[in-house]
């Protein structure tokens, strides 16, 4: 098995792949996963922005107490 990892910047929406392998005459198996890349080079994360719902919600309890009891019934 071989693993290549390439950039390409695609024309028109197409990528054109020409790979050299070890492989000769012989059936193989690719897989191709395409990820957009923001202007630094990274791989595009989309992450929500909830602030839409800060003060939304209202609760007087007591947070600490219902996390201890969440993982009191987990044992």
């Amino acid at each position: 098995m071989e693993t290549v990892k390439l950039q390409a910047i695609s024309k028109n929406g197409h990528i054109l792949i020409d790979i050299p392998t070890k492989f000769d005459n012989c059936k193989i198996e690719m897989v191709i996963v395409l990820n957009k890349l923001n202007d630094t080079n990274e791989i595009s994360t989309n992450k929500y922005d909830f602030s839409c719902f800060n003060k939304k919600l209202e609760w007087d309890g007591d947070s600490v107490k219902e996390q201890r009891d969440l993982r009191n019934e987990w044992k």
